[in-house]
């Protein structure tokens, strides 16, 4: 026969955890939807309202970091991992934006991997920053864009990814690909300026 005290150590150790999860849940999806927030608002050219957005991202990161940092179960759940990307997609984009540079974030644990997943997503972000950019005639932060998302890709492109940062890697060759496209319509726009001027001279 079974013995019922094993199990209902098992039971207890179960139930205790399914605790923990949905705290993880709610805790990482609510950080989760402010980093998202933030990517908007620097999109939208509110880049004060995107700076206290990455903060309560980045203050309640750093709680479940506190909380947890007994329980490297918790730590890696799928949804907690997600907030962290979406964080550091964020807070990388909010740096190329404010300071033309981006640096690997410091002021919290982060794994390589969790990392270099949130850095596959930010030449997506480029792309849409370059298309706007394109659309007010701005070619200069258009050429950024592509620089930047080139300099991601051609780092990641040293790494041996497989399944999910491979996946992730090759969506941000997809963007940078589109990116060469913007930058290079842009360029056989100018010259198609150019070459009517000269015509009417």
């Amino acid at each position: 026969m079974l013995k019922k005290t094993e199990f209902k150590k098992m039971r207890v150790a179960f139930n205790s955890y399914a605790t923990i999860r949905r705290d993880i849940i709610k805790y990482a999806g609510d950080a989760q939807h402010h980093a998202k927030r933030a990517i908007f608002e620097i999109h939208a050219g509110n880049l004060s309202a995107a700076k206290k957005k990455l903060d309560e991202s980045e203050k309640i990161l750093k709680m479940i970091q506190k909380k947890y940092k007994k329980n490297e179960r918790a730590l890696h759940e799928g949804v907690y991992k997600e907030g962290l990307e979406e964080y550091i997609e964020a807070a990388l984009l909010y740096q190329f934006v404010t300071s033309g540079k981006m640096e690997k974030l410091k002021n919290m644990p982060i794994s390589d991997s969790v990392f270099l997943a949130g850095l596959s997503d930010v030449p997506g972000e480029l792309l849409r920053y370059a298309i706007k950019a394109a659309t007010n005639g701005d070619e200069k932060m258009v050429e950024k864009c592509v620089a930047a998302g080139k300099e991601i890709v051609g780092e990641l492109i040293e790494f041996h990814f497989t399944k999910y940062l491979r996946n992730k890697f090759d969506q941000a060759k997809s963007a940078v690909r589109k990116l060469e496209t913007i930058s290079y319509e842009l360029s056989l726009k100018k010259y198609a300026s150019l070459s009517r001027v000269q015509l009417s001279t």
